[in-house]
């Protein structure tokens, strides 16, 4: 599987968020390196999960959406007459 590469400001990002969330949740401070490193394994460890989970909730949603599309063909047959 490919990594996932973040760009840099989504990052930056997630590194701030972790840091706030050790400070305040656990009264801890934690450097850049360290949560950009806890960051890349949560992503190595949880990505694929996510990942499929994602794909599953589209492939329902496609699907669904066909059925719709589906229904909405029906109700634009033609009768035919027989004669």
């Amino acid at each position: 599987m490919i990594p996932i590469k973040l760009p840099k400001e989504q990052k930056e990002q997630l590194v701030h968020s972790l840091q706030t969330y050790f400070k305040s949740e656990r009264a801890e401070t934690i450097g850049n390196l360290e949560a950009e490193q806890m960051i890349d394994f949560m992503i190595a460890e949880m990505g694929p999960f996510v990942y499929n989970k994602a794909i599953e909730d589209a492939r329902a949603m496609i699907n669904q959406k066909m059925l719709q599309i589906e229904d909405e063909l029906y109700t634009l047959e033609k009768p035919i007459q027989r004669r």
